[in-house]
């Protein structure tokens, strides 16, 4: 199906959830702007996500729907949207069937197996070929949407940055050198071990003469508590942050290492200099996705990338992470 580009004024791209998943998401958005002038781009997530988007000025609007919420209602609100194109970034089972449901002229979507039905333009069914970002951009390919840039957005306002600005007044001197620790994941075998991220801290501090700053959430707060426990002098446990005050803190550290997490991709679209520590997941795929980043992953062992949401061995893609390699891989970055 053709599309008729001088129609196209309103857009609803939707992306329910994962941290990073969403961040990444909007590497289509100044493409879609450039192709569609003045159009608005609205998108929909679930209700936790939303402070991911909601500082973007090019984002029109947030819909916003519950993790279970049964799929006609969410179409419903769709409708009465009076959307011109929708675009499904996550082109799961039930996202397809919001997209079908929705009364939307053209729907765009992933042809994967059992959800073809839903859109009347289908982007590639592969899975795996592009760095997650990049596959984002395969669905505005499949209406000739120019790629004109690969920028992932993220945006701060003025409150979050006091808020860190505060925090970095009580915690460090204008001339420290601060390394954000982020030992979050979404999965249990993402998460290094709190004792690895003691060693990794502490080859930091020996070789960079740098000050840590831990940041966590919710149920990061056990290791962190460990980690800053076992370090001592020259490392300082942040507060209870949202992920936006997380997200200001981020920025203004001069390194920021992290397991493969939403603040892992957030803080590469800060373009600030991140190093991902990786195992159960492909980083080719999945790493930080900025010139200034990169990764490290222990990858002599027969069981690496397993994608396994626990891990069924020993961890050993953690614990047996030499340290070399991550200090080797934090010299690079910031030559």
């Amino acid at each position: 199906m053709e599309i008729d580009k001088s129609k196209i004024k309103k857009i609803l791209c939707i992306k329910p959830r994962g941290i990073g998943d969403i961040v990444l998401s909007t590497i289509i958005i100044d493409n879609l702007i450039s192709n569609f002038p003045g159009v608005k781009i609205d998108y929909l997530t679930e209700n936790f996500a939303k402070p991911c988007l909601e500082d973007n000025p090019s984002i029109n609007k947030i819909m916003t729907m519950g993790k279970k919420e049964f799929p006609l209602w969410v179409a419903l609100r769709i409708r009465k949207e009076k959307y011109d194109l929708l675009l499904d970034l996550w082109s799961n089972p039930r996202t397809a069937q919001i997209t079908f449901l929705s009364g939307v002229k053209y729907r765009v979507g992933f042809a994967y197996g059992g959800r073809k039905y839903a859109y009347n333009i289908r982007a590639t069914s592969e899975r795996g070929a592009y760095h997650s970002a990049e596959h984002n951009l395969e669905l505005i390919k499949a209406i000739d949407v120019p790629i004109i840039s690969k920028k992932v957005q993220y945006f701060l306002v003025k409150s979050d940055k006091e808020f860190a600005k505060s925090i970095f007044q009580s915690y460090f001197s204008d001339n420290d050198f601060v390394t954000g620790i982020i030992p979050s994941g979404g999965w249990e075998s993402k998460r290094c071990d709190a004792s690895k991220w003691v060693e990794i801290c502490n080859g930091l501090r020996e070789k960079y003469n740098t000050k840590i700053l831990i940041l966590w959430g919710p149920e990061d707060k056990e290791d962190a508590e460990h980690i800053i426990k076992n370090l001592g002098d020259n490392a300082k446990l942040a507060p209870a942050t949202n992920i936006k005050q997380m997200s200001a803190l981020i920025n203004l550290c001069n390194l920021v290492i992290a397991n493969d997490s939403g603040p892992m991709h957030i803080s590469a679209a800060l373009g600030k200099p991140t190093l991902g520590i990786f195992g159960p997941t492909d980083p080719a795929a999945h790493g930080p996705y900025s010139p200034a980043s990169g990764y490290v992953i222990n990858k002599d062992l027969f069981c690496i990338i397993c994608n396994k949401l626990t891990c069924p061995y020993g961890h050993e893609c953690m614990l047996e992470l030499p340290v070399d390699i991550v200090l080797n891989k934090v010299t690079s970055l910031l030559e």
